[in-house]
């Protein structure tokens, strides 16, 4: 079985290695690429200074949803089964891929690492977000996602083949949902989260709220005029 972790990585020089030690502490069988999207640090430099990785270089930030297809669609040509997304900063945790996996294997197109799936969320804005976008999903799918913002998914072959070929599957709530919506079996394990130790988080308030009205925009409305082709 081969299976790949993509990780995204904007200026991530202080946690980098130490992520890919986590990896190999964990989940040693499983090959690792970073996206390196447009750091103006020493990510790339670490990287191929450590040697335990495969590096893919963009010429300039081109933000998550490029990054993360850009390493699904590696996945997809190089005949991985399955590949997930694992941060670059830290907060994902290596020792949770093996009970992704056994879902990923027990037939479920993409699982998803939920913070919420056993623990209640802490009173904030992005948690508010997150209960509307969950609430936006169930009421078009019918599918209940306790996490919809995780960024800690498997994905199988055939999800591989789709991202790789649609540039409109960015990896976002709004997408998730419509594949939901068009009969993708999609699960949730519970896992734990680190918090964030080094750089900034790109949500705000104000970013939050926004994602937050584009995301339920995008899933009540948008994606009811997008036609699923299967690849």
């Amino acid at each position: 079985m081969k299976v790949l972790a993509v990780i995204p990585a904007y200026n991530e020089e202080q946690s980098i290695i130490k992520v890919i030690d986590n990896l190999y502490e964990f989940a040693p069988d499983v090959d690792i690429l970073v996206i390196n999207d447009g750091s103006t640090d020493n990510t790339a430099t670490f990287c191929i200074n450590d040697g335990r990785c495969m590096l893919i270089n963009m010429p300039y930030n081109t933000g998550l949803a490029i990054a993360v297809q850009t390493g699904l669609r590696y996945a997809a040509e190089n005949e991985y089964d399955f590949a997930f997304q694992f941060d670059a900063d830290g907060q994902h945790k290596a020792e949770y891929i093996k009970d992704l996996l056994i879902e990923s294997e027990n037939g479920f197109d993409i699982v998803i690492g939920s913070r919420y799936k056993k623990n209640k969320r802490r009173l904030s804005v992005r948690a508010l977000g997150s209960i509307l976008i969950n609430g936006a999903i169930r009421m078009t799918s019918g599918v209940n996602l306790t996490d919809p913002t995780s960024g800690f998914r498997v994905y199988n072959k055939k999800m591989l083949r789709e991202f790789a070929e649609n540039i409109n599957y960015e990896p976002e709530p709004d997408t998730i949902a419509y594949l939901a919506r068009t009969g993708v079996r999609i699960f949730e394990i519970h896992v734990t989260m680190n918090n964030r130790k080094f750089g900034r988080s790109y949500f705000t308030i104000i970013k939050s709220i926004d994602y937050m009205f584009r995301m339920c925009f995008s899933i009540i409305i948008v994606q009811w005029f997008r036609k699923r082709k299967e690849t």
